[in-house]
């Protein structure tokens, strides 16, 4: 264990913080990806798996990736995993200077990467349970999870309300799914 004092900021280097890089005061997990990482290529994906998996709902996940000249050539398969893939909120970042900084402002100021209350619907229960409408996938479930605040709202939703954000066929399918068993009740 060891501790520095940096601009204000109690830095403490530990060896046992589990899939995370960081833990902030704020309840957030910062796991950083480096040049490095991206240039190794499939090393970084375990890391990353591992890093989601680990999570408890309390603390709110970052990744922070370092987007070089070296790694520019890698860095859209990167996002993609990140954040489509996994879930995961990315910030792509020059390198160690400018992630310093960055971690700095969020110890001493509020988290601009903290989500709202709202957002409890990412949960990943949630998204698994709203991934069992047919014709929704993960990328179709995360959209409709950070467009509507509650469960409620998604299922009362009007086709005109859901296909800006899945299109049209998928609409249909979602408002036919939550309003089938009410409509044949009534017969």
């Amino acid at each position: 264990l060891l501790s520095l004092f940096c601009a204000g900021v109690k830095l403490i280097f530990e060896n046992e913080l589990g899939a995370a890089d960081f833990h902030l005061p704020n309840k957030s997990r910062i796991l950083y990806v480096s040049e490095c990482d991206i240039i190794a290529r499939n090393s970084y994906k375990r890391k990353l798996v591992r890093y989601r998996n680990s999570n408890s709902s309390s603390f709110q996940m970052l990744v922070l990736v370092e987007n070089t000249r070296v790694s520019e050539q890698y860095f859209p398969a990167v996002q993609k995993f990140v954040a489509f893939d996994l879930g995961l909120t990315l910030l792509p970042i020059s390198g160690q200077t400018e992630a310093s900084q960055l971690l700095a402002q969020m110890v001493m100021k509020d988290n601009p990467f903290r989500r709202s209350s709202s957002s409890r619907l990412l949960d990943p229960l949630v998204l698994a349970l709203v991934q069992q409408v047919p014709g929704v996938g993960r990328a179709k479930a995360l959209a409709l999870l950070q467009h509507f605040s509650s469960i409620g709202q998604l299922c009362n939703a009007s086709p005109a309300e859901l296909e800006p954000i899945v299109g049209h066929a998928a609409a249909q399918q979602i408002h036919n799914f939550f309003h089938k068993s009410s409509s044949s009740a009534a017969r």
